[in-house]
């Protein structure tokens, strides 16, 4: 920007900043003649958070040969702080986090104030935030990055890796930003708005909390990619004693599309002083049981120095305190008054909790809640909350919380307590009655002890239903806390973790998710619009993008792959734009990586990201076993599976997905007796009913394989799947095999129907280049079903056929 001097203002006596801005610039009437107009507008804003600008103005020469009017010499003479910039506050003096906050809220006042009049920053980053020696934050720079403003050519970008400027004594060149703090519609060129500064004070907070920016590229066009595409990494992975609060604000800074962002400045600033107010009073709570005064022998007072230090890997409420010329035996002596303090303490909870069984709970299960209303129409309310509930106690690495799949068998049974346990193997059922009068909601809760029948702890909760947000987080403290859970700062900021504050967008996504555990096309046509609408409620609502992923990516969807898979994408990555942290959101991501990208290694890592963020979600292992499947790391894929069904010992999908795994496998009796099992816990699921068969073909079974596809029940909807014809073609039956592949090839015309579901049929008929022929479409759909080309024994006949290994190599299997 040229260079700066501290200068003396001789006629009002006072120290100023001089800046002398370059020639080049200068010379260019048209931007000289914009950046004086928004220069005028910032000098009118008077406001302490704001670097005032006193004069714009231009001068002679003294060291040119040229006229003054030939080459006058522009500048801007503006306040002087005495003062160190952010940046050095952040990395070089190791401030405390919520000092930085106090500066950075004061910061939001400052934008407030510009944004207000019309006026946007363009270049916010640390080094545009100067602290004063009295400790007011200070705004610099407004005006001067659009003065600027030019796109950079490749050639240039190569070899930027800070701020967007080429050197300035021998290329006078431009910034339209500074790397790593622009914003997605900064680094495309778009139009700005006060938004802009919005995502680029993000990244200044992010890096405030974590002592790194978010987007750090090994270039700057690496870094404007991540900018755009990539979701900043995880605030947990630098600092994990981060307010949860404080996360979710800077996430929602960072959200890749304006319209999801914080609109105003000023709401950011008001949702950040929570933030520093419940730190403060965290703060104060410490010192109130932590001696500030120690007496000396001698009998005069030492004050005890709050070190406070910033470290990121340390909880950020925390302070420690060093007494100073304190003795050996006061130390000692305190130290003993502690120990017995902790001992009566432990004491007391013994016996206060001996007996109860409360204390001992490792494992539980949260049954499904009962609508107490009568009312259908309000039953996904008694369901979502119940899954609510469960999602966020899974969380906790000391309970064991069975999963939904399994505790919803029970749902509208009459409950047996001690069998249900037997079956589960949990020390305790958490049961709840939802009643809803008009805009009133009440819930009871009760945990029993299954062996006694005796309930260890009730609760009642009455709320208004636009509360009911919030509620399921304040259950979830109330139940950690019965359980006598004990948790890290971390842990109690997951538990307690609101993803809305909108109670009508929650209800919403809780009625998407009422349909989405149907799965059938028409339920799954029904959620893709209720998560959408929640989306609409609030566009910062990360579970709703994970649920809408969630409709995309599941088959029972009927959607063609080229149209549900990006759309899935496109949603699981909305959702890690503002929480990394989702689990959930991670294993979405990973299915279409493997199923419609085929991208098998980033999958992989997306996988282990998810299971590495919540071990005990069972979809991620459950998925990721397939994918260990048809990698060809079968042993491992079969481990994995069984994970997933310790977690949901009832999830009828995980007890099929192992069976279709030993089948694979070619270990048909096992396979076989899976999915026997499967069966027993739901007597329609339709993939048994499709794979069974299949493992009878395997053994040469031709009669009980013909047996199982003819009682097979109608909802199964085998015919899609061309199995029936697969069947039929491979015991003879030839006339009735064609017939089911005239069928698939009408119903193409009008619905989607895999193009892998006839080559089926036509590789069992030994018709092999129409077989290789729909193989290549389903290639071209990208067919869910290409996954399994390495494994499935019905194309164990195309094997050595050349188009076939074509097929195999251009899926890109890694190597076992």
């Amino acid at each position: 920007m040229g260079e700066v001097y501290l200068a003396q203002d001789t006629k009002l006596d006072r120290k100023v900043a001089l800046k002398i801005l370059p020639s080049a610039l200068a010379a260019n009437q048209d931007r000289m003649r914009r950046f004086v107009q928004e220069a005028k507008c910032a000098a009118a804003l008077n406001h302490p958070n704001i670097a005032h600008i006193y004069e714009i103005g231009e001068a002679e020469n003294q060291g040119g040969s040229q006229t003054v009017e030939d080459n006058p010499v522009h500048f801007i003479a503006m306040e002087f702080i005495d003062g160190r910039t952010l940046r050095d506050e952040i990395h070089h003096e190791r401030t405390p986090l919520p000092k930085l906050l106090k500066y950075l809220n004061q910061v939001t006042d400052g934008l407030a104030k510009a944004h207000a009049a019309g006026i946007i920053h363009r270049d916010l980053k640390p080094d545009n935030i100067m602290i004063s020696r009295d400790g007011h934050a200070k705004i610099l720079d407004f005006g001067l990055a659009k003065l600027v403003e030019r796109r950079l050519e490749p050639q240039e970008l190569d070899s930027q890796v800070g701020t967007m400027a080429m050197p300035q004594r021998t290329s006078p060149g431009a910034i339209m930003g500074t790397v790593g703090y622009m914003s997605p519609e900064q680094v495309k060129a778009k139009t700005l708005d006060q938004r802009s500064d919005i995502f680029s004070f993000g990244c200044i907070l992010y890096e405030a909390v974590t002592g790194r920016k978010p987007f750090a590229g090994d270039s700057a066009v690496d870094t404007l990619h991540k900018i755009i595409h990539d979701p900043a990494p995880a605030i947990a992975d630098s600092n994990p004693n981060a307010p949860a609060e404080l996360q979710r604000i800077i996430r929602r800074c960072l959200t890749k599309e304006p319209d999801k962002r914080y609109q105003t400045i000023r709401d950011t600033g008001n949702d950040l002083e929570e933030v520093i107010e419940n730190l403060k009073a965290i703060s104060d709570s410490e010192r109130s049981v932590v001696p500030s005064r120690a007496v000396s022998s001698s009998g005069t007072a030492d004050v005890a120095t709050a070190q406070n230090t910033h470290s990121f890997a340390q909880p950020v409420s925390s302070a420690e305190y060093v007494v100073t010329r304190i003795t050996r035996h006061k130390l000692l002596a305190a130290f003993v008054i502690v120990l017995l303090l902790a001992l009566i303490g432990s004491g007391y909870w013994y016996l206060s909790n001996r007996g109860t069984g409360v204390n001992q709970i490792n494992s539980i299960a949260v049954l499904p809640f009962v609508n107490e209303s009568g009312n259908p129409e309000i039953e996904y309310l008694s369901d979502g909350m119940t899954e609510s509930l469960i999602n966020s106690l899974s969380n906790l690495p000391t309970l064991s919380v069975k999963a939904r799949n399994s505790v919803f068998r029970y749902k509208g049974a009459n409950i047996d307590e001690r069998r249900i346990s037997q079956e589960l193997s949990v020390d305790a059922l958490l049961l709840g009655r939802v009643l809803q009068r008009g805009d009133n909601v009440t819930l009871y809760l009760s945990l029993v002890d299954p062996q006694t029948g005796a309930s260890l702890w009730g609760e009642q909760y009455d709320r208004q239903m636009e509360d009911i947000a919030v509620l399921q987080k304040e259950i979830a403290s109330d139940v950690s806390r019965k359980l006598r859970a004990r948790l890290s700062n971390a842990e109690a900021q997951q538990l307690s973790r609101n993803y809305t504050d909108n109670s009508e967008a929650y209800q919403l996504y809780l009625k998407g998710r009422f349909f989405w555990n149907k799965r059938t096309p028409e339920s799954i046509g029904k959620a893709i619009e209720y998560f959408q609408h929640a989306i609409q409620k609030d566009p910062g609502f990360a579970l709703a993008y994970t649920g809408l992923a969630d409709s995309y990516v599941v088959p029972a969807s009927r959607i063609e792959p080229h149209v549900a898979m990006p759309k899935a994408k496109t949603a699981a990555l909305q959702a890690l734009a503002i929480d990394e942290t989702l689990a959930e959101a991670h294993t979405s991501l990973a299915r279409v990586l493997q199923v419609y990208d085929w991208n098998w290694t980033e999958a992989e890592k997306e996988y282990k990201r998810a299971i590495e963020l919540n071990p005990r979600y069972p979809v991620a292992h459950q998925w990721y076993g397939g994918y260990l499947e048809r990698t060809g790391r079968v042993n491992e894929a079969i481990a994995e599976r069984k994970l997933a069904l310790q977690l949901d010992p009832l999830s009828t999908i995980t007890s099929f997905e192992l069976g279709a795994n030993l089948l694979y496998a070619r270990n048909y009796d096992q396979a076989i007796a899976q999915l026997q099992r499967s069966l027993e816990l739901d007597p329609e699921f339709p993939a048994a009913h499709q794979f069974l068969p299949l493992a009878y073909i395997q053994k040469g079974m031709y009669e009980e394989a013909l047996a199982k596809v003819r009682e097979a029940p109608a909802g199964a909807a085998l015919n899609n799947t061309g199995m029936p014809g697969y069947v039929y073609a491979v015991s003879g039956h030839i006339a009735e095999a064609k017939k089911a592949l005239e069928e698939l090839k009408r119903l193409r015309k009008t619905e989607y129907i895999p193009a892998v579901s006839l080559a089926y049929i036509c590789a069992g008929l030994g018709e092999k280049d129409e077989a290789l022929f729909w193989l290549e479409k389903g290639f071209e759909e990208r067919a869910f079903q290409m996954q399994f080309l390495k494994l499935d024994p019905r194309f164990d006949n195309l094997r050595d056929e050349p188009r076939f290994k074509e097929l195999v190599r251009k899926m890109g299997f890694p190597s076992s």
